[in-house]
């Protein structure tokens, strides 16, 4: 992925830098795949044995439709967050992922690459971002919220082909009809 004009890094707050992504973060930031990976399996009880969590983000990276993707950079610990920008609809792009290393949630990181994100987004003419999040992932889904994303503009719904079917969740209503999750 190549862009035209590279933004300067933003420092959002000491030690933590958001910087474009380059080469010589690819370890770094397959480990976070990974991590969200094993995130994605916890919380859908899936018993998929994958060797190898982190081989998602050479796909990935060979999409066409990715517009950036950026880093947040920790002073002593590296690479501990990882954001992505989608190409959308017309004049619209997906937050793909979001993903912060699990020890350092909570520090207003993931809020600093969406902030990143959405101004990169605003100055390439984009009028609309958006972002899925599994529908488990409540603490995913309560950071987005707070970070502005409160608007449900579409759904992705599931039918359930598997023989034996999969471990679903039920508790969820929108426009008086009941779903699983």
């Amino acid at each position: 992925m190549t862009e035209a004009a590279r933004p300067a890094a933003t420092t959002v707050a000491p030690p933590v830098t958001i910087r474009p992504y380059r080469p010589l973060d690819h370890r770094a930031c397959r480990d976070l795949w990974a991590e969200l990976t094993r995130t994605r399996r916890a919380l859908y009880d899936t018993t998929s044995v994958d060797p190898d969590p982190g081989a998602g983000f050479e796909e990935y990276l060979t999409r066409l439709d990715i517009a950036g993707i950026w880093v947040a950079d920790h002073a002593e610990e590296g690479v501990v967050g990882l954001v992505g920008l989608v190409l959308g609809g017309r004049r619209a792009g997906d937050v793909e992922p979001v993903v912060v290393a699990e020890r350092l949630r909570d520090r207003g990181i993931g809020r600093m690459m969406l902030q990143h994100v959405a101004d990169e987004a605003r100055r390439r003419g984009m009028t609309q971002l958006s972002v899925s999040p599994d529908s488990r992932n409540v603490e995913a889904i309560r950071s987005l919220h707070a970070s502005g994303y409160d608007v449900l503009s579409s759904l992705t719904l599931t039918v359930d082909l598997a023989p034996r079917g999969h471990s679903w969740q039920d508790g969820l209503e929108v426009h008086g009809l009941r779903f699983s999750y």
